[in-house]
């Protein structure tokens, strides 16, 4: 789990008016909780880090479910190589800045670690998912205005 997305999800808890979040990603758990009759204390945490964590298995769309290794080459041809881009949070996708704007990536395009490639909403914060790596986008896996869950594959890209 990143730090930094820890600290993005306490300023956006301390923001609002959710009482409690609770974050499992494999071995890692992670359980923020405001208190409610004592403002002006400091949200207790809790972490648990194992001494080796195993990678998490992405969580998959039902159409995409099935393994890979079927045979079929139209099941090949759904997933493409690459490295998969997860939603850090639950949100709605939004494939460019407005409405009437373009698309901030479409497949085919190459794309720089620090480039935008969406943003997810959530709770009315626009938050813009960056590219960690150099690569070419392969696949987008999600459509404009979906609802999308914490670690939900949103691109396929390729490393540079």
């Amino acid at each position: 789990m990143d730090l930094k997305l820890v600290k993005n999800l306490l300023d956006l808890i301390s923001k609002t008016e959710l009482n409690e979040v609770s974050i499992e990603e494999g071995d890692f758990k992670l359980k923020v909780k405001k208190q409610s009759d004592a403002p002006a204390q400091a949200a207790p945490m809790q972490f648990q880090m194992p001494a080796q964590q195993a990678p998490a298995q992405p969580a998959q769309p039902a159409a995409a479910a099935a393994p890979a290794d079927t045979g079929s080459a139209e099941k090949k041809e759904s997933q493409p190589d690459g490295e998969t881009v997860k939603s850090p949070i639950v949100g709605t996708f939004y494939e460019s800045p407005s409405p009437d704007s373009d698309p901030f990536v479409k497949v085919g395009d190459t794309v720089q670690k620090g480039d935008t490639l969406c943003i997810v909403e959530a709770m009315k914060i626009m938050n813009e998912i960056e590219a960690e790596f150099s690569g070419t986008v392969q696949k987008l896996l999600v459509e404009d205005g979906q609802p999308v869950e914490y670690d939900q594959p949103l691109f396929i890209i390729k490393k540079a």
